[in-house]
């Protein structure tokens, strides 16, 4: 098992920059691939980005490419999600995801084997 907290949340004006965070515990964090997704009312869950367990493969949603970039610090147990130049439409709950590591990364596909709480991103135009 693993618990996943988010944090980093906040109201941002439009084109300001904001980094979410998301801790680990439990089992060992470098076991598993790790992604965002976010959700905004009345809209489906979207996929918004992730990174293997190694780090060294990532994979971002076509809305949040070139804005948003996914890193992640094993010796912290912790993955980010830096977003930057925001837009009104990045309005969401933030979830952080994460998967137990094979090879190849799923979490892509929205069906992790663990979700956080959420964290809730409001970017005001």
């Amino acid at each position: 098992q693993v618990q996943l907290v988010e944090s980093g949340g906040g109201l941002v004006q439009a084109g300001g920059s904001l980094r979410v965070s998301c801790a680990a515990s439990g089992r060992t964090f470098s076991r598993y691939h790790m992604g965002w997704f976010r959700q905004a009312p009345g809209k489906e869950r979207e996929f918004v980005a992730a990174i293997s367990w190694s780090g060294g493969s990532t994979y971002y949603g076509d809305s949040v490419k070139g804005r948003f970039t996914i890193s992640r610090d094993n010796a912290k147990n912790t993955v980010y999600l830096q977003m930057n130049s925001l837009k009104a439409e990045d309005t969401a709950v933030y979830y952080c995801a994460a998967e137990v590591a094979g090879i190849r990364v799923r979490l892509r596909e929205g069906n992790p084997d663990y979700w956080g709480q959420g964290t809730q991103v409001t970017v005001s135009s």
